[in-house]
């Protein structure tokens, strides 16, 4: 009958009672309200900060009904239905005094109950006036009870009835004092430390731990505002905050304190074998649900998605279809419970609460004026303990920078203002586990601000941050280490510089193998932040990171740590040499598992992309094995319903390669090994029939390969002269991946085509350059071809041996060429247009010319990589 709720479950200062039901039995109401009675009488051995003089007259009401309560249990009398009346208000009301009093003692509230007084009073003075009307209906004249009682029952509903319930003067003093004590910060004036701890005293908040608890409180505080958009209280909330930020690190600075919130948490719970994760899904939002609430069909939702329906104007169960009785929402926190503990052994991440949802950019901005001036004096007061203070006071001011830099970017701007970041990097060679740890965590802290960043990179702090990923006196040391270069290689600029400095991948490596989970990942993060910057692939695969997370991948059963660990691998798959890297380290057995096993749908997305990079850059062998797979295709066309767009268009280029092979598994398919040099011919056709060559020799891999074809000693008269241009773009390598066939056009006007080198759309207009005496003759059509994947690709194409060809000769391997323009329904290229993928390894060529009418179709290719294609 009682609801049970556990303090932090339910916020401050509301009232989720609930009424009896209409068939209740007089017997069971009363003996939840004697049971709810004795709840509310067990409070008087509380300490009250505040209310004191309401709660005590509250307290003795209730005590009195109790005595009442007891007397008439064993013979209520048979005229029931205005007792019933009675007792089911009593019931819901003491419901709420309950909630009342307990809000007055909870933990951490005593601040914000203290600045809540006067509404706080005033609810006190209407519950208990409600205690007296429901005693106006109450039969005292048929119970069978004592003239004692009844005149018991009738002096409390008469002193409740003319019960005040006023502000206690002792609290609205206090209440002054600190408007005083937060208009001084406002203006700039730094408080008097004695009229703050007069303060304190009031509440009894005496150590750090106390004072550590009001601010997380009053934090909680404003995440719930903003999360229901209710802004109004935010302002005095957070100059609270920083009111007791203040006091927690200047007025406890000797106290004992502790690594309260450092840590997450987790449930007490035994391991729950018998869970189905569906059941822990909002039927609104079908997400997992992070507050679950009751309504009162019994129904459970995410209390966000909840309010948003009942706000809307919604008074029906969405499940159920039932009309609400009520728009109360139970906390329901066995379930929450069981949802951490369920996220917590599977490995995925879920806040313990809405706060860490919250978006910190609101704290851009500081809450209020007072806020920001308290801030900004605790600041200065910290950074002169960490360059002047023992030992001592300068791990416990990096403790307190870790706490004010956690969620909050104007406190980071302000503490990196104050030169802190230095300091830290002082510290950081320190022989003192404690002095370490504090100082490489305040600093990941502070290195999420843009200005912290530079501020570590411009002072050298990559070799002090480096050297604890390496030698750190602690586990814990290392793995912050690792994710402080995360977040400075987010800036471009640095990226490079970090991967350049030899031992960033090796340690980074060391991490992933000797690290907690959370070291692991911290590892695997920063190495693909630095995988952003292509020039680090080679040292990453240098380092030894693919078998690492192949190993990973075969032992790990943490879905997120495994996501990530997948990301990595696709990215360096790309390039032939992490995809023969990743095949070297056997991974594809550990990646058809992952695809087949994995319930994170990023992860499989990126198992189809590490396999589709294997099947171009490393050939037949991959890809008969994969065929031969018999679980893979369906596996494969379940994300072609389920997954992103550009998930998708992976599968789809995927499943073509596989089924091509199929239908051509009697031919030979060679390995496609990347060369050493491309000799690329061209043929001047603008002297038809008698063509002049020429060629060009480049490295693969040549950063300048832009530049080959401004240095080709080209005529000016050709038609790859001085108005013609051949740019050839794959990302910093040379290659030569053309297609083109020209049909015979006597047309002699100048045909132009522009293409855009970033978007690589060709913007050809033939209508606008046509001649009125030749309609009906052929147009020159420029042929873009768009390729996915690495060179190996591209070079399957290409006839070795200076063996001519037209592009109809490899329609069955060329399945991802698209060509964007019309084609001579004569001409050989009309057979083979099919499906593309856009990649950033594309060729453009393009021609302006006024030449005669010409007639060619064919190409003669120099020998590529020594392997003929049948």
């Amino acid at each position: 009958m009682i609801q049970r709720f556990e303090r932090n479950d339910r916020r401050i200062l509301t009232f989720p009672a609930v009424h009896p039901c209409e068939g209740i039995s007089p017997a069971t109401l009363l003996d939840s309200l004697i049971t709810l009675s004795r709840n509310i009488c067990n409070f008087k051995s509380e300490f009250f900060a505040t209310q004191r003089r309401n709660v005590r007259e509250t307290i003795r009401q209730v005590g009195i009904l109790l005595i009442f309560f007891e007397e008439i249990r064993d013979h209520l009398p048979s005229n029931r239905h205005s007792i019933v009346l009675c007792f089911a208000e009593l019931h819901t009301t003491f419901q709420k005094l309950k909630f009342l009093v307990d809000d007055c003692t909870r933990e951490g509230a005593k601040t914000w109950m203290l600045m809540k007084a006067h509404s706080v009073a005033s609810q006190f003075r209407v519950l208990v006036r409600t205690v007296a009307t429901a005693l106006d209906v109450l039969p005292l004249s048929s119970l069978n009870v004592s003239r004692e009682i009844k005149e018991l029952v009738l002096m409390v509903a008469n002193q409740a009835q003319r019960a005040k319930m006023e502000l206690d003067p002792e609290d609205e003093d206090a209440t002054k004092r600190v408007i005083v004590i937060l208009n001084q910060f406002e203006n700039k004036f730094e408080p008097d430390s004695c009229v703050i701890k007069k303060f304190l005293d009031y509440l009894d908040i005496t150590t750090w731990t106390q004072c550590h608890k009001e601010i997380k409180f009053l934090e909680d505080e404003i995440n719930f505002e903003c999360s229901e958009n209710h802004e109004r209280e935010v302002p005095m909330l957070s100059s609270l905050v920083g009111f007791l930020s203040y006091c927690r690190g200047i007025l406890f600075e000797d106290s004992v304190y502790g690594n309260t919130d450092q840590s997450d948490g987790t449930s007490n719970l035994e391991t729950l074998t018998c869970l189905n994760p569906e059941d822990f899904r909002c039927p609104i939002s079908l997400e997992l649900m992070t507050d679950p609430v009751t309504v009162s069909t019994g129904q459970t939702y995410d209390r966000a998605s909840i309010q948003k329906w009942l706000k809307s104007g919604n008074l029906l169960c969405p499940k159920t279809g039932e009309i609400l009785q009520s728009t109360e929402l139970v906390p329901n926190s066995t379930l929450r419970k069981l949802i951490q503990q369920f996220c917590f052994d599977n490995g995925i991440s879920i806040a313990k609460s809405r706060k860490k949802n919250c978006d910190i950019s609101r704290t851009i901005l500081p809450g209020s004026p007072a806020a920001a001036e308290a801030i900004k004096f605790l600041s200065q007061f910290l950074a002169s303990r960490m360059y002047f203070g023992s030992d001592q006071q300068k791990i416990k001011a990096a403790y307190e920078i870790r706490l004010l830099a956690k969620s909050n970017i104007f406190n980071r701007s302000v503490l990196i203002e104050a030169a802190t970041i230095p300091a830290f990097l002082q510290m950081l060679s320190t022989n003192d586990p404690a002095m370490q740890e504090n100082s490489i965590s305040a600093l990941l802290k502070l290195s999420k601000h843009s200005n912290g960043k530079k501020l570590i990179m411009e002072t050298g702090g990559l070799n002090s941050i480096l050297g604890v990923l390496k030698n750190g006196l602690k586990l814990e040391s290392k793995q912050i280490a690792a994710a402080i270069i995360f977040y400075v290689s987010s800036l471009r600029e640095y990226r490079k510089s970090i991967g350049e400095t030899p031992e960033v991948f090796p340690a980074l490596v060391e991490l992933i193998k000797d690290g907690t989970s959370c070291g692991k990942k911290n590892a695997i993060v920063a190495i693909f932040g630095l995988l952003l910057s292509h020039r680090n692939h080679d040292r990453a695969l240098g380092a030894g990171t693919v078998p690492v997370l192949v190993n990973l991948l075969a032992s790990s059963d943490k879905v997120e740590l495994n996501t990530d660990a997948l990301a990595v691998l696709a990215t360096l798959a790309e390039s032939t040499e992490g995809s023969f890297a990743v095949l070297e380290a056997s991974a594809s057995p550990v990646i058809l598992n992952q695809l087949q096993n994995t319930t994170s749908r990023a992860g499989k997305e990126y198992c189809v992309s590490i396999l589709f990079s294997l099947c171009l850059n490393c050939g037949a062998e991959v890809i008969s094995a994969l065929v031969r797979e018999q679980h893979l295709m369906s596996l494969l066309y379940s994300i072609l319903t389920e997954g992103t767009s550009q998930a998708k268009k992976r599968t789809r280029s995927l499943i073509k390669i596989l089924q091509r092979f199929c239908e051509t598994s009697t031919s030979s398919y060679a390995p496609m090994v990347l060369p050493a040099t491309h000799v690329l011919s061209f043929i001047d056709m603008s002297n038809n029939p008698n063509y002049s060559s020429f060629e060009c020799t480049f490295e693969v891999g040549n950063p300048n390969a832009d530049q080959v074809f401004d240095e080709m000693p080209l005529p000016e008269d050709s038609l790859y002269g001085s108005n013609t241009e051949v740019l050839v773009s794959i990302e910093g390598y040379a290659t030569n991946t053309e297609a083109h066939v020209l049909d015979e056009c006597p047309q002699r006007a100048n045909h132009k085509g522009f293409i855009d080198e970033q978007s690589a759309a060709p913007i050809f207009n033939p209508e606008s350059h046509s001649d009125p005496e030749h309609e009906k003759s052929e147009e020159v059509c420029d042929v873009q071809a768009e390729f996915e994947g690495s060179m190996s690709e591209v070079q399957e194409t290409l006839v070795a041996n200076n063996q001519e060809f037209v592009l109809e000769d490899f329609a069955p391997i060329l399945e991802n060429v698209q060509f964007d323009v019309p084609v001579s329904t004569t001409g050989s290229l009309s057979k083979c247009a099919s499906d593309s993928i856009n990649h950033s390894s594309r060729l453009f060529t393009y021609f302006n010319t006024c030449a005669p009418s010409y007639d060619t179709g064919r190409h003669s290719m120099s020998e590529l990589s020594g392997e003929k294609l049948v």
